[in-house]
């Protein structure tokens, strides 16, 4: 098994997180061109008529607005290292689908406007980060563009998030007058040339020192003073810390125009984290040298509507990965064929035959499959499951025809499985109108979408007074069900929800009656 070993320390995963317009799907199109995965020029998120559009946005409804919806997995080689970049939706309507991708990761890279730096969305999926104490790399975008000054950036971030920022490029020129940066490590100064709509890799100049500071003058003077700063209190990247989630490796540029793409995606390579043994639900390491085992991180039906097929996306942990292998699935002690695994590039697809730790995989047409499964050869091994987020948005969605109801039927029970909402149903009521469950409203109109153009049921969504659940036990459900403002539904995987209009009711009958139920979710909070 040494080649397994030799194999998972060529592996870089990680995911990119930002607030919505941050950039973070343009940087992943720059590292995909750096990479030379799209050969000689990089989509656009809002692609112009003829020009390829974004490789990680592939949905419909993502092209139209300009936004990252659903996950994307794209693997490209890079300096004899295969990386495996998880791009993750920015809106936080879907950070249930985010947290679901880090739970795939090693490491992620967080990405900032360097006009706007920590944003709400940004806060809460560096708290996500920090409860899976996963190394953070943080890239100031759009330096291109007026913003704020760079010193003032750092220290929002460390008040902000409480981790100690180590800057290794540092920008010459203020926001919006970028000259290039200074590399901490060894002072050389790299200057930047614009092309044309950012689409080729820009074209890098290395000067030393005393050129730079004949040439860039008081920009140069105040990038000095700036790093003297920096050293005097001692913001110096420690590899140590970074692995421990303590400190954070900061790099400036702008993506747009590929500004410092190349030394992030260097950073990735030389700080990011092979994959190492993960711990099992008894803290259990499985070593990386272990026979083959992986968890499911999304499911995801119709991505090639010519095929219409469900693929289950796994992260291998131990061993490795070869097709045709028939290895056990956890949930429900079955052999599980994988004759049919593909590696991901977002969309588009190909054959894969091997894979090793770190790697993603999609097993297509995994029917019995679920986000949370354990897959594994001998010996047993069960991965934390991956818990839901709580909802907070409810809506009771019915088939606008009636003949079209067996296709209703079919994509809710699909997209229950996507987690793309999570689907509640009451016993009496069954699936004739059945509850939609979000984390935000934005996921409603994705499901209503999907219904309508991949499953042909078009459907109506009738919103309700309902704002939070509980996970609730059937010893409670008679007397709850006997109380106005409350409904008992049940989730697919059978636990018992409570929905309150209020968590003011919610707190009177905590009073009232300790002896209910009333849970809250594991994940509650995480989104909101």
């Amino acid at each position: 098994m040494t080649d397994v070993l030799h194999e998972a320390a060529r592996r870089r995963t990680f995911a990119i997180i930002s607030h919505p317009d941050a950039g973070k799907t343009t940087l992943t199109e720059k590292f995909l061109l750096y990479g030379g995965a799209l050969g000689k020029e990089a989509g656009s998120v809002k692609a112009r008529a003829g020009r390829k559009s974004v490789t990680s946005d592939w949905m419909e409804m993502e092209q139209k607005r300009g936004i990252s919806i659903t996950s994307a997995v794209l693997q490209f080689t890079y300096r004899d290292c295969v990386v495996n970049l998880l791009d993750t939706p920015g809106h936080r309507d879907f950070s249930e689908d985010t947290y679901r991708v880090l739970a795939a990761c090693d490491a992620a890279i967080m990405v900032l406007d360097a006009a706007k730096g920590i944003e709400a969305q940004t806060l809460k999926l560096f708290e996500v980060c920090r409860q899976r104490q996963l190394p953070l790399i943080t890239f100031l975008n759009k330096w291109d563009r007026p913003g704020r000054e760079a010193l003032e950036l750092v220290d929002e971030i460390e008040s902000k998030l409480g981790i100690v920022v180590t800057p290794v490029t540092w920008p010459v020129g203020y926001a919006g007058d970028f000259r290039g940066v200074v590399d901490r490590r060894d002072g050389v100064f790299t200057r930047y040339t614009r092309t044309a709509r950012g689409s080729t890799m820009a074209p890098e100049e290395e000067v030393d020192p005393e050129r730079a500071a004949a040439e860039e003058g008081e920009a140069w003077t105040a990038a000095m003073d700036e790093l003297e700063l920096l050293d005097e209190v001692g913001a110096e990247p420690d590899r140590e810390l970074f692995l421990a989630a303590e400190t954070t490796p900061l790099f400036v540029g702008s993506a747009l125009t590929n500004f410092g793409v190349a030394k992030l995606l260097d950073a990735v390579v030389d700080h990011v984290p092979p994959p190492s043994p993960r711990l099992d639900v008894k803290d259990e390491a499985r070593p990386l040298d272990a026979p083959f085992s992986g968890f499911v991180f999304k499911v995801q039906a119709n991505m090639d509507r010519s095929h219409r097929d469900r693929i289950a996306f796994i992260r291998v942990c131990s061993g490795q990965f070869e097709r045709g292998m028939v290895v056990t699935h956890g949930r429900t002690g079955k052999p599980f064929a994988t004759k049919y695994a593909q590696q991901m590039f977002g969309q588009d697809r190909e054959t894969v035959d091997e894979a090793y730790p770190g790697d993603v995989i999609g097993l297509v047409n995994a029917t019995d499959v679920r986000v949370g499964d354990s897959l594994w050869l001998e010996p047993p091994v069960e991965y934390p499951p991956i818990p839901s987020f709580a909802p907070e948005h409810f809506s009771v969605a019915r088939v606008r025809d009636t003949a079209k109801f067996k296709q209703f039927r079919r994509g809710v029970s699909q997209l229950d499985e996507e987690g793309v909402v999570q689907v509640l149903r009451e016993a009496e009521v069954g699936d004739q109108a059945p509850i939609f469950a979000a984390v935000g409203p934005m996921q409603f109109e994705v499901a209503v979408d999907r219904l309508e153009n991949e499953f042909g049921a078009p459907v109506e969504l009738r919103s309700t007074s309902y704002r939070l659940a509980r996970r609730t036990d059937a010893a409670s459900t008679a007397l709850l069900r006997g109380m106005r403002g409350v409904r008992v539904v049940e989730r697919a995987d059978g636990t018992l929800l409570a929905l309150f209009e209020s968590p003011f009711w919610v707190e009177r009958l905590e009073a009232d009656h300790p002896e209910l139920v009333l849970d809250r979710l594991v994940a509650e909070g995480a989104a909101g």
